[in-house]
């Protein structure tokens, strides 16, 4: 765990890149309202268009276009059909007029025009006519009226085009049969053999030939094949409606709307100040998750001491921490809170010190909260047991601390010395004097651990001014609560004081009790539920937690080492990434 911690805080990422994209993705997961409400907002929208949109019908015909020709079969036209011009053509208001006269429906071509698309397939002479109806015949018949009227006007023009060079041609050759008649008749007037007579045979021949030229011009232009184009596919009524049905619809709409909800997510959590996950809390601490605390009820608000699995949780941290390197070292430990109410802290600073004591160490707690102390009133001293305060002399002159040690019984974990808080004039003062750091010097002593209890380090400066006496750090916070802001401002107070961050523990909860749910039996005993741990217990006295101590330390060379453990629940990675256990 101290090798982890030193990865985290040298800056190393503390997750590899596929353990942070589940992170987030997790993360993403916790606005499940927004998705929610981005696959309804999906839904809707593809069941209105379903509905309001109703079924379309799309009638399809083709017909390949050509020029005017003599002879079909040429195998290589001279002219190429420009099909951009021809397109345009077809879906001009010319062919819908046309198309709107064939129907019957005359002055409402541009309504007619609304349902047709023309198409041109790349690479080819072929125009593809296709409309849309709510109807099947009437997209049908729509259909092949449009091409009926394309073709009708692509003939109309070629014949068009046709009698017009028939007109010019004739118009030219109108003049040469005049002036070939004024040939014939001066020929017949004329002798043959003369010179006069050989050069109007000559004009006449000249004459002939052109006229000749222009019939042939004109046999042509009237021999054209003035057909437009064929029709090669024929518009029939469509089986089955186009475009995406309701179903579909309906499927798009969910998909469309995972991703808006998923969009929506992202965003805020992009804009979320507040930390969501273990991965958060380590990345802005730069130190580990030593545990969450599982969420539990709470019927007692004044008992601190824990019970079942959050109990067992509270024994994890504690087992990690003692074998921490780092806290090894000097065994004083500050628990604090980032903001808020001091409640939680004050719940976990007991039952670690209970937990350190069940260890066999000799553990106090110190209540450094100053401003307003409760310890003193929620825990009772063990009876039977003479408070330490009654040995120690006071050296404080009757402020804080006045070597006033009370003892608590844990019940089970055994007995440890409390320092309750006192209200003072001077809190900074109390807190830097002397007396409290030869207190906290107690830590040196052989089996010894102190654990302080301090206000927010954001709200008042009391948890700096012992940070460097007691040197490790443990923050307790609920990260739905807290900010990224404030756990990075909590590092560069504590790191800029001298001390270390020894890891961080989450909850959502605030309480200190869970009830027995019943289910499997605890600590040997059978029936449905296991005793409850006292909450101030008086059977024990500070001569029998010492006999207990010294059976402890007698049994340490035959006991198995894992036997030590056996109390301590081993942290589900999926609890850590979830930032709660399950009930």
């Amino acid at each position: 765990m101290s090798a982890a911690r030193e990865d985290v805080r040298g800056g190393g990422h503390p997750y590899d890149e596929p353990d942070l994209l589940r992170d987030q993705f997790r993360q993403l997961l916790r606005y499940r309202l927004l998705i929610v409400c981005g696959i309804v907002l999906g839904l809707a929208g593809g069941g209105w268009l379903g509905l309001t949109g109703g079924e379309t019908y799309i009638a399809t015909s083709e017909v390949t276009v050509r020029m005017p020709t003599a002879d079909p079969f040429t195998a290589t036209p001279v002219d190429r059909v420009a099909m951009g011009s021809e397109r345009r053509t077809a879906a001009s208001d010319l062919i819908a007029e046309r198309a709107a006269t064939e129907l019957g429906m005359p002055g409402q071509a541009r309504a007619l025009k609304s349902g047709l698309t023309v198409t041109n397939p790349p690479n080819t002479e072929v125009l593809r006519f296709a409309y849309s109806a709510s109807d099947p015949n009437t997209a049908a018949l729509r259909a092949n009226a449009f091409v009926d009227a394309y073709l009708a006007n692509r003939r109309a023009d070629a014949e068009e085009t046709i009698e017009h060079n028939v007109a010019s041609l004739e118009g030219q050759r109108g003049p040469l049969l005049e002036r070939r008649a004024e040939l014939e008749a001066e020929l017949d007037a004329l002798i043959e053999g003369t010179a006069a007579h050989e050069s109007a045979v000559a004009d006449l021949s000249t004459v002939t030939g052109q006229i000749s030229e222009l019939n042939a011009s004109i046999s042509r232009f009237l021999a054209l094949d003035t057909t437009g184009g064929r029709v090669i596919t024929e518009a029939r009524p469509p089986g089955s409606p186009a475009g995406p049905g309701l179903p579909l619809l309906l499927g798009l709409g969910y998909v469309v709307g995972i991703g808006l909800g998923l969009l929506a997510a992202w965003v805020r959590l992009v804009f979320d100040p507040t930390v969501r996950s273990p991965g958060d809390v380590t990345r802005a601490l730069r130190a580990p998750v030593l545990g969450v605390l599982p969420r539990t009820g709470r019927d007692h608000p004044d008992q601190l001491l824990a019970e079942g699995r959050l109990a067992e949780e509270y024994r994890s941290v504690a087992f990690r921490l003692a074998y921490d390197e780092t806290f090894a070292q000097r065994r004083r430990l500050l628990v604090v809170a980032p903001r808020g109410s001091i409640e939680t802290p004050l719940a976990a600073s007991v039952n670690l010190t209970a937990a350190f004591a069940e260890m066999g160490m000799d553990a106090l707690l110190v209540e450094a909260d100053l401003r307003t102390p409760s310890l003193a009133e929620q825990l009772r001293q063990a009876d039977g047991v003479r408070p330490g305060w009654a040995q120690a002399p006071d050296r404080s002159g009757g402020g804080w601390p006045a070597g006033l040690r009370v003892p608590i019984d844990a019940g089970e974990s055994g007995i440890f010395d409390l320092v309750p808080g006192r209200r003072v004039r001077n809190v900074p003062r109390a807190l830097t004097s002397p007396a409290t750091t030869q207190l906290i010097g107690h830590a040196d002593a052989k089996g010894a651990v102190v654990v302080v209890l301090a206000p927010p380090v954001l709200s008042y400066a009391d948890a700096i001014a012992l940070t460097d006496r007691v040197d490790g750090v443990l923050v307790v916070c609920d990260p739905g609560q807290v900010r990224r802001d404030d756990l990075a401002r909590v590092r560069e107070l504590v790191v800029g004081a001298g001390g270390v961050l020894l890891g961080a523990v989450l909850h959502s909860w605030g309480t200190g009790h869970e009830p027995d749910r019943g289910g499997e039996p605890h600590d040997g005993y059978d029936g449905d539920e296991a005793p409850a741990r006292p909450r101030i217990a008086s059977e024990g006295t500070r001569e029998r937690e010492r006999e207990r101590r010294a059976a402890r330390a007698a049994q340490a060379d035959y006991r198995d080492v894992g036997s030590e453990t056996l109390g301590l629940r081993v942290l589900d990675p999926a609890e850590l990434e979830d930032g709660s256990s399950r009930q």
